[in-house]
């Protein structure tokens, strides 16, 4: 009879801890051992979600873990997904389907019922896997959330995982962070840390000895490692906003307007680590840079209220300036329905009901309707019959003149929109640019070269990771820890 499966969590002392990036790092750690790895992350909350392949949204951060650990994602591996929609509201998605969006007070007030669903993809999952690597949410500090807890300490208590808490050094305060967790915990969700980690150090290991022993002296937790800053994690698909920055590299430069609802934003990931490009991700109050040869309207989970944003920005007479000087616009998914004539929200399903003039960029408009479209796509370029492989996630139907101009083609069908010369173009598939060929031929329409190959960078720097972590970390000490997963 096989053993049966183990499971540990990796929860962190605050959001942006690193807590995604160490998940996938053992993932791929612990597959290259031979074991059968499986993520989990219970309640998530990202507008950048992966689509799997029956069609449902997880977290792109599960997404990636999956990737480390050569599996395929599924739904189960993040039951739970909050996609903002406004300051107070969001859409939830539970196990890869939508629901009906949630104020905050209600789903903080009633999250603890999906307890047992989350449950459910635990053990649905954990049949497959030897071990699950369960990454937590925000900070189990946060004792105003404690409550029906589904993302920490109360899914850590209800499926008795043991649990790791890791802080980052690089924001400062470290030993208060680690020692104050322990503080404000309850005794039943303190005896749940099997012991902690230290995330993004950065210069000489040894300098930090004393602290590291200070923690270990006053929460009586062993210290699992001190793992030094991975320079190469810009290289990897990011899930939060926080994590994509401005990036140097060559002189194809690409403009991103930094818009309040971006959602899938990880069409930017390959672009970012194309050396021939230079990434601008513009802030709110700076103008769209004239010496642009792209700007790329990202996706976006609040169409109509991200446009009335741009146009606060005053980026909408940037981006007719970029045309007038030659430039090119590309718009993917919310970022292309922004392109059109209008775009009309009859039911509300985006915000308050109503319809809004689009940029007028292109002879197309946009009705949003109740059926969502989450699915995966492979393709070709029109011009070319060059591969293409992505996903579709979106509200709405787009219709008009330039339809007649898509530029790829799926399922043998005309998918996207392009202006009369070419310099504007829309498409609702995600995921474009990971194609080098695509990619390339892109650029090379901009008057640049491209050199990456992406996909096989991904896995090289995963593999990096997993040995980075492998170092730097007790990589045994934290398989001894994983306990038996209970029926």
């Amino acid at each position: 009879m096989p053993p049966a499966p183990r499971a540990l969590m990796i929860q962190g002392t605050g959001s942006n801890v690193g807590k995604s990036l160490l998940v996938a790092g053992l993932c791929r750690a612990l597959s290259r051992r031979g074991l059968r790895v499986a993520p989990f992350k219970p309640q998530n909350m990202s507008n950048n979600a992966a689509v799997t392949a029956d069609g449902g949204e997880i977290g792109r951060a599960q997404a990636l873990q999956a990737r480390a650990a050569g599996r395929d994602p599924v739904t189960d591996m993040n039951p739970v997904l909050l996609k903002p929609e406004s300051e107070t509201g969001a859409q939830l998605i539970l196990q890869g389907r939508r629901q009906p969006s949630q104020e905050a007070a209600f789903y903080q007030a009633n999250k603890g019922a999906l307890l047992g669903t989350v449950l459910q993809s635990f053990h649905r999952l954990a049949a497959s896997a030897d071990i699950v690597l369960i990454e937590g949410a925000g900070s189990p500090a946060e004792t105003n959330l404690r409550v029906g807890d589904i993302a920490n300490m109360g899914f850590a208590q209800a499926a008795a995982v043991p649990v790791v808490l890791v802080g980052d050094i690089d924001r400062g305060g470290v030993i208060a962070q680690i020692v104050g967790t322990q503080a404000v915990l309850d005794h039943a969700d303190r005896a749940c840390i099997a012991g902690f980690a230290i995330n993004r150090f950065r210069g000489d290991l040894r300098l930090f000895d004393r602290g590291r022993d200070d923690i270990a002296a006053r929460t009586g937790w062993p210290c699992f490692g001190v793992v030094p800053w991975f320079d190469q994690a810009w290289r990897l698909p990011a899930e939060d906003m926080m994590d994509i920055a401005s990036r140097p590299g060559g002189t194809c430069k690409v403009a991103v307007p930094q818009l309040p609802r971006m959602a899938n934003f990880d069409d930017l990931d390959p672009l970012a680590a194309e050396p021939a490009v230079t990434l601008e991700i513009v802030a709110p109050g700076r103008a769209l840079p004239g010496d642009a040869d792209l700007i790329l309207i990202p996706g976006s989970k609040s169409t109509r209220g991200d446009l009335a944003f741009l146009r606060a920005q005053g980026w909408d007479i940037d981006i007719q300036a970029h045309l007038r000087r030659g430039g090119h616009v590309l718009g993917l998914c919310g970022g292309y329905q922004m392109l059109g004539q209008s775009i009309a929200d009859p039911e509300g399903l985006e915000g308050p009901a109503g319809r809004d003039p689009g940029l007028g960029l292109l002879q197309v408009e946009t009705v949003m309707t109740g059926d969502k479209t989450v699915i995966r796509r492979h393709g070709t370029t029109r011009h070319g019959g060059l591969p293409v492989c992505g996903y579709e996630i979106h509200l709405g139907r787009t219709e008009g003149p330039d339809c007649a101009r898509g530029w790829l083609e799926i399922d043998g069908r005309s998918e996207g929109a392009a202006s009369a010369d070419g310099r504007v173009r829309g498409s609702y598939l995600h995921g474009l640019f990971a194609e080098d060929a695509f990619r390339a031929d892109f650029l090379a329409g901009l008057g640049h070269t491209a050199a990456l190959n992406y996909e096989a960078d991904v896995e090289h720097t995963l593999d990096a990771l997993a040995e980075h972590l492998e170092q730097h970390l007790d990589v045994d000490a934290l398989l001894r820890c994983a306990a038996p997963i209970r029926a």
